[in-house]
């Protein structure tokens, strides 16, 4: 779609310097008690910005961020993709139920092709992906409707792999999930379909690398679930009691990888002839397993030692550039008239910037799920290569490093009109479920937050201080009464997954003349691009959610 260029708006105050948009990833405005890292720290820089400068929160989940209900939490895809659209995109998740909703995903092409080689000649069809009921990366029911669906359609061999969350929901939960799955794929037993989970991992270490920063971790996955090379155990109970025991073994993210064996050997191991399906619907972590099945010999991520002959499918189509995988079960959000789009349009140069963990967030995501720049002349990205630790070993992650690339592009004899960045502490390290850590992580920010400021404040320069949804601000399991849950010591069990809390939006702007609208009390991440705009002294297009800015 052609996108016109952005007109000046007589009623705004022109800007000379650039503007710098922050993003803190995983921060989000919580309830302030002893489980709240964001609260506990030390932050005096964002204290400041947070009293003085004009600050509102945003609403970062659920249908606010095009997600099916109130009680999904926000991420960082959906997140970017809010924040770079300027308006509300009905997500993967939502679009995913619409379609096993309404029986159209069962009734596509692509859902014939993958079972019609299992129905004509026996073989398996294998489903792959994260299980839970996270609904960030994937969901369990959706699991189960493939299952049914297959069975439905004659399929009679189906082995499973599923990977362990402990990331979109509790620590500690894979058993149940695999539980649940397994007594549904129980019943499909009992109708004489031979259905079975054969091999799995957690999510941090085993399949689900992104923006390949680890293909180590997608050469497990592809050992365990495509070789049957892997720790080998009678049945997944015995897998995960082992693993348990492992020293990696206390979280389901960093489970070693495991297969399940009879007296024949590895009963999942992909051959000649089978079809195989990634579940997840979000594409960064479902990309990486899908290149190693689609690329061709060219393939350079490691030593796949066989590649099968299979049909191989994802949920959704992870990258719309590339355009894999080349067959899907559902069509990807289509997100076009980007805030990036109107700016390259207008002439606007970009410069964008994090570290690995981030660097598609900042970039593909923010672009409306664009692998490519939307033009290289006028757009500049930069990756800061992320840790291969456990990102609570290491607080400070990149996020020096990142400030330094920004700084370093402001001080150009002509530095870009328009910056971003993300900082991923607050979300990588709340993610471990180690609050130390996780409050060292947030006084680290509070630090770049004041570098940012002090350089934005000495050349004029607009800082626009955001968050992508919440994680580091409630690091407490709770029960429906907001009261932390507790091990038989009464010490607090921790959360490791995202939040449902609003994100702040702070506007450092030397200028003045304007003030931050508090009468869209519903207004969310949609609207940060037209505020963006507003503040570039143009007009927001057509479209995108209101600006949160009124010129005075």
């Amino acid at each position: 779609m052609y996108v016109h260029p952005l007109v000046r708006d007589p009623a705004a105050r022109s800007l000379d310097a650039p503007l710098v948009i922050a993003v803190m990833d995983g921060v989000g405005r919580g309830v302030g008690d002893a489980g709240d890292a964001v609260a506990v720290a030390r932050t005096p820089h964002l204290d400041a910005l947070w009293a003085q400068a004009p600050t509102r929160t945003l609403l970062a989940h659920g249908p606010a961020v095009g997600l099916p209900g109130g009680d999904d939490m926000g991420n960082s895809e959906v997140g970017h993709n809010a924040l770079g659209a300027g308006r509300v995109v009905r997500q993967g998740a939502a679009l995913v139920q619409d379609a096993i909703a309404d029986g159209s995903l069962f009734r596509s092409e692509t859902f014939a092709w993958l079972v019609e080689r299992p129905v004509a000649n026996g073989s398996t069809l294998h489903l792959c992906g994260l299980l839970s009921d996270g609904n960030v990366h994937a969901h369990i029911d959706h699991v189960f409707a493939l299952c049914d669906a297959a069975a439905r359609a004659g399929v009679r061999r189906l082995r499973l792999h599923p990977l362990a969350d402990g990331r979109d929901v509790g620590d500690g939960t894979y058993e149940r999930y695999l539980d649940a799955l397994d007594a549904h794929l129980g019943a499909l037993r009992a109708a004489g379909i031979d259905a079975r989970i054969a091999s799995g991992g957690g999510r941090m270490v085993v399949t689900m690398d992104r923006y390949e920063a680890d293909w180590r971790i997608v050469e497990r996955g592809w050992k365990a679930h495509v070789l049957g090379d892997a720790p080998a155990f009678p049945g997944w109970q015995q897998a995960v009691a082992a693993l348990r025991q492992a020293p990696d073994g206390d979280s389901d993210q960093t489970l070693g990888a495991f297969v399940v064996a009879d007296r024949d050997g590895p009963i999942g191991a992909v051959q000649d002839g089978d079809s195989f399906a990634f579940w997840n619907f979000r594409g960064d972590r479902a990309l990486e397993l899908t290149r190693a099945f689609e690329e061709g010999d060219g393939f350079a991520g490691f030593d796949r030692v066989r590649r099968p002959d299979v049909r191989y499918a994802g949920m959704m189509q992870y990258d719309g550039d590339a355009l894999l995988p080349t067959r899907y079960l559902v069509a990807p959000p289509t997100i076009d008239c980007t805030l990036g789009e109107y700016l390259v349009a207008s002439g606007i140069s970009q410069f964008a910037v994090s570290e690995t963990q981030k660097f598609g967030h900042v970039t593909y995501f923010w672009n409306g799920n664009r692998s490519g720049r939307l033009d290289e002349a006028l757009e500049t990205w930069r990756e800061i290569p992320s840790d291969r630790i456990s990102f609570d070993r290491a607080p400070a992650m990149q996020a020096a490093a990142i400030t330094d690339a920004v700084l370093e592009a402001l001080a150009q004899p002509e530095p870009p009109r328009v910056l971003r960045l993300n900082w991923a502490n607050g979300d990588m390290v709340g993610h471990t479920g180690n609050f130390d850590a996780t409050v060292a992580a947030m006084e680290i920010v509070d630090a770049e937050v004041g570098r940012l400021h002090d350089a934005c404040r000495a050349m004029g320069a607009v800082l626009v201080l955001t968050a992508d949804h919440g994680n580091a601000d409630d690091m407490w399991m709770r029960d429906k009464k907001g009261h932390p849950q507790r091990t038989a010591d009464g010490t607090p069990l921790p959360k490791t997954s995202h939040t449902l809390a609003p994100v702040p939006l702070t506007i450092v702007d030397p200028r003045g003349g304007w003030q931050l609208r508090d009468d869209l009390p519903e207004a969310g991440l949609g609207n940060v691009a037209a505020t963006v705009v507003s503040l570039l002294g143009l007009v927001p297009p057509e479209g995108m959610a209101p600006s949160l800015v009124r010129w005075t």
